[in-house]
């Protein structure tokens, strides 16, 4: 990036409003909110905590799921206890009687509901008001931060995931894997971006059969230079990916009508169906949106929220299936939650902290953390409680088995998501 834009972009994030993230919350706090614990909160969704524990650390299956655009956390997760939130949104708020109750405090908009059974059976996760320190409120810049893990004063080479494999003893380079990722539909690279990693990017099985069969390696003369050497290496390394997950595509489409037919619902149904003809790959990605919804925000979102847990719901029926949802870690993220106020147009503009999900058959499931506070706004903004590099820390420690990781390293306290102890 040429040092003007740097330096520019670094004033406009020193000028932008404080965001102090708390202290971050450990294994136990999914009993912060748990469903009739001790109080006797009467709820149709009773948290039962029947989760099981992963299979062996080679054969799980991190599976990322972007929210593009920007997803309005408190009409996602509603803060029901709080008369706050229909003063602040007369036009737009969920009315609280056609919410789903997880407590007396919060509910969840009712186009989730596809994700009732997976949270009241204890494998589903919700963390609350996750963001990061003086936030960015740019679509490309606070996705970056999101994807890289980094300050939002610091740019990376690499994504988050990129250098977590990168240090793996197991799942990097040199793993038994077929690739290290595969990208499903339209979404972006992103957290798996920069080199040393494996990436498939698969939309169609067919056409990727009819395209990858033309990929071919490269010979190096003997005196190529050290760069050039890189490059084709790089590029040999994505052929053999491709040419392995191609000779285990057995191109059926077992799940088809399980998902539904919009692009999210079938990302996720070419996922199953590689899974499902043994494709070996550690992580996988899919995004869905446009959460981005300054205007009409009530019927787009609805539709968006369904399909989000429409496609989850299948995914965790379509794992059971195959026996893999215990080697499943599904976790959700988006670059910016949504201002607390509604705005002129019946929707909500760029804000900052919002929920993150997390679901799997070892989920430790619950709530972590407290509603947001609507009456400690900071500058119009709910106030993060989380920073995400935790959640992602928690990630690398408990499911990759690595507490080591470069994330642990910079002081981001581990968020345990699954039952896998962190050491």
């Amino acid at each position: 990036m040429p040092a003007d834009k740097l330096s520019s972009r670094r004033a406009l994030l020193s000028g932008s409003a404080s965001l102090a993230a708390a202290a971050l919350l450990p294994a136990c706090a999914a009993d912060i909110a748990q469903v009739g614990a001790g109080g006797g909160v009467s709820s149709p969704v009773a948290l039962r905590r029947n989760a099981g524990a992963p299979g062996p650390l080679a054969g799980r299956m991190l599976v990322l799921v972007e929210l593009q655009g920007g997803n309005d956390g408190i009409n996602t997760l509603v803060p029901i206890g709080q008369p706050a939130y229909r003063r602040l949104r007369p036009a737009i708020a969920i009315p609280a009687e056609d919410t789903i109750p997880l407590d007396d405090a919060q509910a969840l908009h009712p186009e989730l509901r596809p994700l009732v059974a997976a949270y009241g059976n204890g494998e589903m996760a919700i963390v609350n008001a996750v963001g990061y320190p003086r936030p960015n409120r740019s679509h490309f810049r606070s996705i970056e931060i999101w994807e890289q893990a980094t300050d939002s004063d610091r740019y990376a080479d690499r994504g988050w995931v990129t250098r977590a494999l990168a240090e793996h003893p197991l799942l990097g380079r040199g793993g038994r894997a077929d690739a290290d990722a595969i990208v499903v539909g339209a979404g972006t690279i992103g957290p798996l971006a920069g080199p040393g990693t494996r990436v498939v990017t698969l939309r169609d099985a067919r056409q990727f059969l009819a395209q990858s069969e033309a990929l071919r390696g490269v010979d190096l003369r003997s005196d190529a230079t050290d760069s050039l050497r890189h490059v084709v290496r790089t590029q040999n390394e994505a052929v053999a990916a491709a040419g392995a997950v191609r000779r285990k595509l057995s191109g059926r489409n077992r799940f088809d009508r399980r998902f539904g037919g919009d692009p999210f619902g079938r990302s996720l149904a070419l996922a199953a169906d590689l899974i499902a003809d043994g494709v070996d790959v550690p992580v996988w990605k899919a995004t869905i949106g446009s959460f981005d919804t300054h205007a009409d925000q009530p019927a787009r979102h609805a539709r968006l929220l369904g399909r989000l847990a429409a496609g989850l719901a299948a995914l965790r029926e379509a794992m059971i299936d195959l026996g893999r949802w215990n080697d499943t870690l599904v976790v959700t993220y988006s670059e910016f939650g949504r201002r607390a106020a509604e705005n002129g147009s019946r929707g909500t503009d760029h804000g900052t902290a919002a929920p993150l999900f997390a679901l799997g058959g070892a989920v430790d499931g619950g709530i972590r953390g407290a509603p947001p506070d609507l009456e400690a706004l900071v500058d119009g903004d709910i106030r993060a409680q989380t920073d995400f590099r935790s959640v992602y820390a928690g990630i690398l420690a408990g499911w990759w088995e690595t507490p080591d990781n470069f994330l642990a390293r910079q002081g981001h306290q581990p968020i345990a998501a699954t039952r896998q102890r962190i050491a």
